[in-house]
C-alpha cells in the first residue's frame, strides 16, 4: 500500500465522515502551490477556502508564529497581552472601526455579532439575503440560505427572515422597527460568487439607520485583500455597524473577530466570550499576516491579478460557459451543468479549485500566485471544458 493510501485510509477510520473528501493528500505548501503524498505538485486555487491569501507557509508568519510559541501560547481575556492589544489597534485601524471581539472562526464571528445586535437594539429580527452562506453554528446557519444545511436542524434561531440579493425593494420592504440588524455578504462565496450591487449595499445602509437597525457585513471570506481592496465594503464607499472577519485574518491560523462601529460604545461585561479567543499566537500570526499584505500591496495585486484572470477566463469559447463573475482574486465561472465534473477534471491538471453551489467553479488562490501560474489555470479552464463530462463520470 503506498504512503497516500495508507494515509487515506487511516482517515477514513477515524473521521467523522461529514467531510467529503477527495482523492489527494496534501502534505506541504509553499505560496501558492501544494504538493501531495506521492510528490505531485498543484496550482491552489481552494487557498484553504480562502484562508491562505498570504499563501501557504509565509516565513514571516511562521517565523512570528515560532517565536510567539516559545514565549507564551495562550493566554485568557481576563489577563491583558501585548499581543492581543497591538492587534486589535491595527484591526480598528485597517477597518475604520472602533472595537474587537476576538474568536476562532467566521461562524462565531457571526453569532457575536447577532447576539450583539440583539443586546444593543432590545430587538430580535434578523434579516439576511437568499444563497447568503454565514456560517453552520445555530444562530449563523438560521441566517444562511441553502436548505441542505438547514433542513436537518430546523427548527432554527427564529425571527430570521430572507429577502432576495441585490434587490433594494425587498431589503426595503423588510427592515422595520422590528429588526435588530442586516446581514450580507459583499460577495457572496457559496452562494455563487455574486457581487453586490452598491445601490443594494447603500440602501441596506440607509434603511438600517432609518429604522434603528445595525447592518452587519460578513467579510469572513472577502476580507483581507480578497477582492482588490483590504475590505470589499471599501469597494462601496459604505461603513457596517458591525464587521465579521476570519479565514485570512492569521495567516492560516483559526481566528476570527467581530469588529463594532465606535458609536456603538463598549458592552458590558460576561455578555459573551471565548477561551481560545484573542490568543497570543494567533495573534502574533496576524500581526504578520497584516504586515505581509501590506508591505507587499497584496489587495493592489487581487486587483491587478483577478481583473487579468477574469478577462482571460472570459476569453475561453465553450457553449458550457454561462458568466465568469467576481471581484479581485475572488473568481466564479457559471456553467450551463454540474461543476463537479470538471473540479475532478482540473485536479487531473494540477488545479485544485471550489464549487460555489451546483453549477459555478470559485477560485480563491493565494493573493502571492504568480501571474504565469494563473495562465496555467486559464489554460487548463479552457482544456477541461474543451469536451462535455458526464454527471456519472465526474462525481
Amino acid at each position: 500500500m503506498s504512503a497516500s493510501a495508507a494515509i487515506q485510509e487511516m482517515e477514513q477510520n477515524y473521521t467523522s465522515g461529514v467531510y467529503t473528501k477527495r482523492d489527494v493528500v496534501i502534505v506541504r505548501g509553499s505560496g501558492a502551490k501544494l504538493w501531495d503524498a506521492d510528490g505531485n505538485e498543484y496550482i491552489d486555487c481552494v487557498g484553504g477556502h480562502g484562508a491562505a491569501n498570504v499563501g501557504h507557509a509565509h516565513p514571516r508568519v511562521a517565523q512570528a508564529v515560532a517565536e510567539q510559541a516559545r514565549q507564551l501560547i495562550t493566554c485568557p481575556e481576563i489577563f491583558y497581552n501585548d499581543r492581543r492589544a497591538e492587534l486589535e489597534r491595527r484591526l480598528c485601524l485597517v477597518t475604520g472601526m472602533g472595537r474587537v471581539f476576538l474568536c476562532n472562526s467566521g461562524t462565531e464571528a457571526v453569532e457575536a455579532a447577532f447576539k450583539f445586535a440583539r443586546l444593543i437594539t432590545g430587538r430580535k429580527e434578523i434579516i439576511a439575503a437568499m444563497r447568503g452562506f454565514h456560517g453552520r453554528t445555530f444562530g449563523a446557519l438560521s441566517a444562511t440560505w441553502e436548505k441542505k444545511y438547514r433542513a436537518p436542524f430546523e427548527p432554527l434561531l427564529p425571527g430570521v427572515r430572507h429577502v432576495p440579493y441585490n434587490d433594494p425593494s425587498a431589503l426595503q420592504e423588510a427592515v422595520s422597527a422590528e429588526t435588530a440588524a442586516v446581514i450580507l455578504e459583499a460577495v457572496q462565496g457559496e452562494g455563487g460568487v455574486n457581487p453586490a450591487d452598491a445601490e443594494f449595499l447603500h440602501t441596506a445602509q440607509k434603511v438600517c439607520r432609518q429604522h434603528g437597525a445595525l447592518l452587519i457585513l460578513d467579510e469572513v471570506q472577502t476580507g483581507f485583500g480578497r477582492t482588490g481592496k483590504m475590505f470589499a465594503f471599501e469597494h462601496y464607499a459604505i461603513q457596517p455597524d458591525l464587521l465579521c472577519v476570519a479565514k485570512s485574518i492569521a495567516g492560516g491560523l483559526p481566528m476570527g473577530a467581530a469588529l463594532l462601529r465606535a458609536e456603538l460604545g463598549k458592552l458590558p461585561g460576561h455578555v459573551h466570550g471565548s477561551t481560545f479567543g484573542g490568543n497570543p499566537l494567533a495573534c502574533a500570526a496576524a500581526l504578520a499576516a497584516l504586515d505581509v499584505l501590506e508591505d507587499e500591496h497584496l489587495p493592489q495585486r487581487a486587483e491587478e491579478l483577478g481583473g487579468w484572470f477574469r478577462a482571460r477566463l472570459a476569453e475561453i469559447d465553450s457553449p458550457l460557459v454561462r458568466e465568469v463573475r467576481g471581484l479581485g482574486l475572488m473568481v466564479g465561472v457559471e456553467l450551463r451543468c454540474k461543476a463537479a465534473p470538471y473540479l475532478q477534471a482540473l485536479m487531473a491538471h494540477g488545479v485544485l479549485a471550489l464549487p460555489a453551489g451546483m453549477t459555478v467553479m470559485r477560485f480563491l488562490p493565494p493573493l502571492v500566485i504568480a501571474q504565469q501560474d494563473l495562465q496555467k489555470v486559464v489554460e487548463s479552464v479552457q482544456s477541461v471544458l474543451a469536451a462535455p463530462i458526464s454527471t456519472a463520470e465526474g462525481e
